[in-house]
């Protein structure tokens, strides 16, 4: 069997209580069966006004010797024994989910201001924001201060909660955006193809792109030519399912797919509610393993990286 490599997660909480965990960061060691809880995370500045919102853990990235994890409003850099060293806030990051690394920045999805914050890392600064717009031609993006008030209004139409960085640029996507765009070195804003409505992590890959399709519960590698490949979510026997139906607003429910990374060329790893990490060969049109960290339907995976410490 392929070595699988060590994982890290994020996950969120929907409908946990104040005095409750809201989710953490885990280390999956998949080849020797093991899976511990690194951080857990409980706060009393969490919002309690919905969703998961402002509950739990999102994106990771790695900048030298540290770990880079993103919260709801405030971006968090710990070390590799998981101590937090300092974080950072700024008036335009809310409801962040992921984040990606393009040389010595930053690109981190904030959410609720349908933007892309810049943060520098030599400089452990925001630096840029980029504000981008669905209009009557397309698609536009408007380059702003974060550190002023000149930026856009808290909106979240467009629910952008995905960035990918590769050679070619930084890839964005959202819930509502049907498409992916291609952000180049001039924050010129491009379609880069387009995507179904409700996906999570869409990203170039090979001829073609992989994503979670959340609104299918599957996760999909679709090519420029031939046919795509679709892998059904892991779920579980309902009687097993931990607080169903605590969440009103019923988006805490088995299947939903988040989370995803690229362990090789034909190996992925996907993440799903309740807290799941599932591997899939795409060659081999097949899931290969699964292993769950929680049975409670309102843990669901965030974030999903390669641990690239060991």
């Amino acid at each position: 069997m392929t070595k699988i490599p060590k994982l890290i997660a994020t996950s969120v909480v929907r409908g946990s209580q104040q005095g409750e965990s809201h989710g953490g960061i885990y280390l999956v060691d998949f080849q020797n069966q093991d899976a511990r809880q690194m951080v857990d995370w409980n706060t009393e500045d969490i919002d309690f006004s919905g969703r998961g919102w402002d509950r739990g853990l999102r994106g990771i990235a790695f900048y030298q010797d540290e770990i880079y994890v993103a919260a709801s409003d405030e971006l968090f850099v710990y070390d590799q024994a998981f101590r937090i060293q300092r974080s950072f806030r700024n008036r335009y990051l809310k409801h962040c989910h992921e984040i990606a690394i393009r040389d010595h920045l930053v690109l981190i999805t904030s959410t609720g201001y349908d933007s892309l914050l810049v943060f520098d890392l030599e400089q452990q600064f925001f630096v840029r924001g980029l504000w981008i717009q669905r209009n009557q031609d397309g698609w536009s993006s408007t380059v702003f201060d974060p550190n002023s008030g000149d930026g856009p209004m808290f909106n979240n139409e467009l629910h952008i909660n995905n960035v990918i960085c590769n050679k070619d640029g930084a890839f964005v996507s959202g819930l509502r955006m049907d498409a992916m765009l291609q952000v180049g070195g001039d924050f010129e804003t491009t379609v880069y193809c387009s995507l179904p409505q409700g996906t999570h992590n869409a990203r170039p890959h090979r001829d073609g792109i992989m994503f979670n399709d959340t609104n299918a519960d599957a996760v999909r590698f679709v090519p420029r030519s031939g046919d795509e490949t679709a892998f059904r979510v892991q779920t579980y026997d309902p009687a097993a399912i931990e607080f169903s139906g605590v969440d009103d607003s019923k988006l805490a429910r088995q299947g939903f797919a988040r989370g995803l990374c690229m362990l090789s060329d034909h190996l992925v790893a996907g993440g799903s509610s309740p807290s799941t990490i599932s591997y899939y060969d795409i060659d081999a049109r097949r899931r290969i393993a699964s292993v769950n960290l929680s049975m409670d339907i309102r843990n669901a995976i965030h974030g999903l990286e390669v641990w690239p410490f060991d």
